[in-house]
């Protein structure tokens, strides 16, 4: 693969985010790269500098939540096509509306299907 593709996971749990790079490290022997971050502060920068393909985006983070770091995202038109699932504990329908709004693509609670975040990244990301 000539170019890597780039998966950031932003979430402020230390556990998910070591859930979420366990779950889609085989990937890395196609070519991706995972860029695992802590909260919504600094995802701008990375996002910016990183230009990933996909990012799953926690909901409930300190200093800026996922809805505000979504928005932000898909209202800058160098990372509108970045392609967001939002992850969340909480499964309430005004929650998911909520993602929706922001412009997240999918919407998943946590815990999520190990399988169920490995098949839609390969498929987002064309490496099936």
């Amino acid at each position: 693969m000539a170019d890597n593709k780039t998966i950031l996971i932003i979430d402020d749990g230390a556990h998910i985010r070591v859930l979420m790079e366990q779950t889609l490290e085989n990937l890395e022997d196609e070519g991706l790269d995972l860029l695992p971050t802590s909260n919504g502060a600094e995802p701008f920068d990375m996002i910016q500098t990183e230009n990933p393909d996909f990012v799953f985006l926690d909901v409930m983070m300190p200093k800026l939540n996922g809805f505000e770091v979504c928005q932000t995202v898909k209202g800058d038109v160098a990372t509108q096509s970045t392609y967001v699932i939002m992850l969340t504990a909480k499964s309430q329908d005004f929650e998911q509306q909520r993602g929706r709004e922001v412009g997240a693509e999918l919407y998943v609670t946590k815990p999520s299907d190990p399988d169920e975040i490995l098949d839609k990244a390969t498929e987002v990301l064309g490496l099936d």
